[in-house]
Parts: structure tokens; C-alpha cells; sequence
């Protein structure tokens, strides 16, 4: 029988999650007891003031046609006075800011924009598949960067051989990290401003985690003096304000760079429904607001709750510093498949394969902090009673 299936999709990675989402369905099929630490997706509602501002939107009639373009300017402004608030950041609202239908579309679609058929891509391993998948059906060559905890998740940019930099055209960067947690001090952004004008590359900062931390801030990669000429940085206002299906978020930086993203988003999307543009405006002027900060310290008692029942259980982590993850070894130096499988088949509970991020996540498990307080503790229960 013919398949339609285009030769492009053969090069795409394998599903790793693939079973465990059929060993998953099965047992709820069941009626077992689930807990999932799967997905990261917000387990609170959008915040209210957000959804008000939305359904005031919704029905003025002047949203509802296709809202072409780069954005509302009302919106690419709330993104430079958030940049301005946040990080003390210039930018030009009409030209360094372009409005996405999610930071997912437009990290898969950059390479499209920017890179010819045949250049090299730097993709984090672990890191977010998109990055790599993105890649692939531009016709680039991902070529992945170690990342290991020796290093502190980040990559040795030194390590990557000669005439892999002579072919590079775009490097992905991700801080703070999925799946790892980590977060870039300045001075590695600094660093990779470098290589990237020396090797004349396109730095993609991926930070929608950038406003869920718990300790120091992070930073962002618009900070390092020259990295508009060499960097566009993702935000999405998904994790932030509990917002992963409104697709919303915006890209900054390179003009130019932005400009060859928006042609190819002219030609493949309609823009962001302009009803949530404007409950984004209204979100992000309220970014450093109480809510906000409400549900970062709820994040942060899970956290605390999730690391002492893992490390009860005689598993060895880390407090993640921020993002709603946290990145766990696997007990005994099992792999992470046999661990997510067992913990499924023995506790019911949902964890994700580190291998599934990539070869360096072999060995980790990934868990997201959208479980509550007393679902994490009787998690951690059963995973106790586990002979691993």
C-alpha cells in the first residue's frame, strides 16, 4: 500500500515517549491511580485578571479579521517596556520584536528563515526536540553539544570541532534549561556573543522559563553588549501565566533576522488572533505583579516537596534554580527507559526518559512540577517502595 509519508520524516528522531504514552493510556484505561509528571503544562487556570481582559476583547469586532503582520503595536510595545522592566534592555518595537503564535512555531520555523540546505545546526543534547526538528525540514545538519552536569548543563562552545564552526549557521541556546533546569550565567552568554560573531552564526535564545526562579534572576542574552548583531532571544507567555493554549509569544533582537522569520510566517500563518494580543498586553505589564509571583512560590513549595521525597526515596538531585522541572538521576545507574517503565508498571507514576531529550539525557529522568503538594508526596511514596 502507498504511504504519503515524505521522505523528510524518515530523518526525524524516534518518538522515545512513544510507549510509555501507550503503557499510560492503559493503565487509566484500567482505572489505576495515575500520577503523571509528564507534560509540562500548567496544571492552574490562566490567571483571571488575563481571561478578563480577554473576554472584553473577544467581543469587540474590530479583533476578529486576520491579524497579519508582525504583531499589534500595542503588543511589540508591552514586550520592549517588559525588556525595559526586566532585563534593562532597549529594543525597537518596530523592528527588534515580532509576534508569534507560540515560541514553538517560531523556533521551528527560524531555520527556514536562515539556513540554506546543508548548513550545520547547534543543537543542545539533551534539549527541546524542536530545535532539531526544525532543522531537519529546513534541510540543515544538527550537530549536537554536549551538554553534561560536570559543566553545568551548558555547552563547552571550545569542544566543537573546526570544521563543524566553519559550516555552522545557527546555534540554539535554552536558559533557563528544558530538561535540565540550568540556568546560563552572563558570562557564558558573553562567551557565545563571541563565537558567534567570530563564527559568523546566529545565536536562537530559547528562555520561556526566564520568569520561573527561584533564587537569582535570570538573564537574558540581550544584556551582552553587540548581541543584537549576533542573537534573537524566544519569550512565550505560556509557563509564565498559565497560558499553553492561547499560542502566544514573541521573538527579539536581530532585525534582520526577525525580518526573514516574518516572511516565512507571512506565507505559512495568519498571525495571532489580536483578542489574545491584547489579554497579552495585559499580562505582560503585570509580569513582576503579585499573581505571578504567587504561582512562582507555589512551584517552589513542589519543588522542595519533590526533591526531599525523591532524595527520601534515595535518589540523588539537585534543586532546580528554576523552570517548573526538575532533573533527577536514576537510581542504581539504570537507564532512564527502564526507569520510566518500572515507575509506570510499579507506581503508577508518570516520569519522562532523559533519553528521550537526546543521548547526554541517558541516565536522568525529568519530572514537571504540575502535580500538587499531596500528589507529590504520595508519588514519591511509591516510588520508594520500589527495589530499583
Amino acid at each position: 500500500m502507498a504511504t504519503w509519508w515524505a521522505d523528510r520524516l524518515s530523518n526525524l528522531p524516534p518518538y522515545l515517549f512513544a510507549e510509555i504514552d501507550r503503557k499510560k493510556r492503559a493503565a487509566r484505561a484500567a482505572g489505576r491511580d495515575i500520577i503523571d509528571f509528564g507534560v509540562g503544562d500548567p496544571d492552574q487556570p490562566t490567571l483571571t485578571f488575563i481571561v478578563d481582559r480577554m473576554a472584553e476583547a473577544i467581543r469587540d469586532p474590530a479583533n476578529h479579521p486576520y491579524a497579519l503582520g508582525a504583531g499589534m503595536l500595542t503588543f511589540r510595545q508591552a514586550a520592549a517596556e517588559f525588556y525595559a522592566r526586566r532585563f534593562s534592555v532597549a529594543l525597537d518595537p518596530d523592528r527588534e520584536i515580532l509576534a508569534l503564535v507560540g515560541s514553538k512555531e517560531g523556533l521551528g520555523h527560524l531555520p527556514t528563515a536562515v539556513v540554506n540546505p546543508g548548513e550545520t545546526v547547534l543543537v543542545p543534547d539533551p534539549g527541546y526536540p524542536v530545535y532539531t526538528a526544525g532543522a531537519l525540514f529546513a534541510g540543515g545538519v544538527p550537530y549536537a553539544m554536549p551538554l553534561r552536569e560536570q559543566t553545568g548543563w551548558l555547552p563547552v562552545l571550545a569542544d566543537i570541532p573546526r570544521d563543524v564552526r566553519r559550516g555552522a549557521r545557527l546555534m540554539y541556546l535554552n536558559y533557563p534549561n528544558n530538561p535540565t533546569a540550568a540556568c546560563a550565567p552572563l558570562s557564558f552568554f558573553e562567551e557565545a556573543v563571541a563565537f558567534a560573531r567570530e563564527h559568523h552564526l546566529l545565536i536562537a535564545q530559547d528562555a520561556p522559563y526566564s520568569e520561573l526562579y527561584y533564587g537569582d534572576r535570570p538573564c537574558s542574552i540581550m544584556q551582552v553588549a553587540g548581541a543584537k548583531e549576533v542573537a534573537v532571544e524566544f519569550h512565550s507567555l505560556s509557563k509564565t501565566f498559565n497560558m499553553t493554549g492561547w499560542r502566544v509569544g514573541f521573538a527579539v533582537g536581530n532585525a534582520d533576522a526577525l525580518a526573514a522569520l516574518a516572511r516565512v510566517k507571512n506565507n505559512l500563518d495568519s498571525g495571532v488572533f489580536q483578542a489574545v494580543q491584547h489579554a497579552a498586553v495585559t499580562a505582560l505589564r503585570r509580569a513582576d505583579g503579585p499573581e505571578v509571583r504567587e504561582q512562582v512560590s507555589l512551584y517552589h513549595r513542589r519543588r522542595d516537596a519533590l526533591v526531599a521525597g525523591l532524595r527520601g526515596a534515595g535518589w540523588s538531585v539537585t534543586p532546580p534554580p528554576a523552570t517548573f522541572f526538575v532533573w533527577a538521576k536514576c537510581p542504581n545507574g539504570l537507564d532512564s527507559m527502564t526507569v520510566a517503565s518500572r515507575a509506570l508498571d510499579e507506581a503508577d507514576v508518570v516520569l519522562i526518559p532523559g533519553a528521550g531529550f537526546g543521548a547526554c539525557g541517558e541516565g536522568y529522568v525529568r519530572l514537571a512540577l504540575t502535580v500538587s503538594e499531596e500528589r507529590i508526596r504520595e508519588a514519591a511514596g511509591r516510588l520508594a517502595r520500589i527495589r530499583w
